[in-house]
């Protein structure tokens, strides 16, 4: 049978826990980002590094699987966007970082209703995921709402602090902060737009 399984039968994946597993550490990456810039902890910003990478190593790992299986739980093709576009948080988190380093910035705390949305958004993506398993799509529904309204929640939130912004007179303050808070809007989009696709895996397991 072992002979069988391994040159006869075709590869058998498991992409539930493949897609959880980069689920959990794009959400812990969207954490790491909150800790570091609302509590401005060191080592928290050193983490996103880190896990930024185990991030990508997932993201390589689950597309070469996804390439070399034959049969899968899902549309390959629904998968391919979920890996990918799971790997865009964790890229606009990066480029957000990047946008503070190169501005100077060293807290804005200012903006901790943002960060709250965003790990509230990445958390209910992770439970979202775990949950395509049990194949029920009614199951996911609830937790792809929320995600929409808190998206709606996050947009408000960056509007309202850009109203705020352009009531000073500091323009280089202006064009900065408005830059970061166009970034921020950006990762609560990724999360978003990847919620899009886990709904549209879950009307294709009906």
């Amino acid at each position: 049978m072992g002979f069988i399984r391994t040159f006869i039968l075709p590869k058998d994946v498991d992409f539930n826990n493949a897609l959880c597993a980069q689920a959990h550490i794009t959400r812990t990456i969207v954490e790491d980002l909150r800790n570091a810039c609302v509590d401005k902890d060191a080592s928290a910003r050193a983490a996103i590094s880190t896990h930024a990478d185990e991030a990508r190593a997932l993201k390589k790992k689950n597309m070469k699987e996804l390439l070399d299986v034959f049969i899968a739980p899902y549309d390959k093709e629904s998968i391919y966007r979920m890996i990918t576009q799971l790997d865009w948080i964790t890229l606009s988190v990066r480029h957000f970082l990047l946008e503070i380093e190169a501005y100077g910035i060293l807290s804005i705390k200012e903006y901790q209703p943002i960060f709250e949305v965003l790990v509230e958004m990445a958390t209910l993506l992770e439970q979202g995921v775990s949950q395509l398993s049990k194949k029920s799509p009614k199951l996911l529904a609830h937790d792809i709402d929320l995600i929409h309204d808190k998206y709606n929640h996050a947009v408000e939130l960056c509007a309202q602090s850009i109203a705020k912004l352009l009531n000073q007179d500091d323009y280089k303050q202006i064009i900065m902060y408005r830059e970061v808070l166009t970034q921020l809007k950006e990762v609560a989009k990724r999360i978003q737009v990847t919620a899009n696709s886990l709904e549209d895996m879950a009307i294709k397991i009906i």
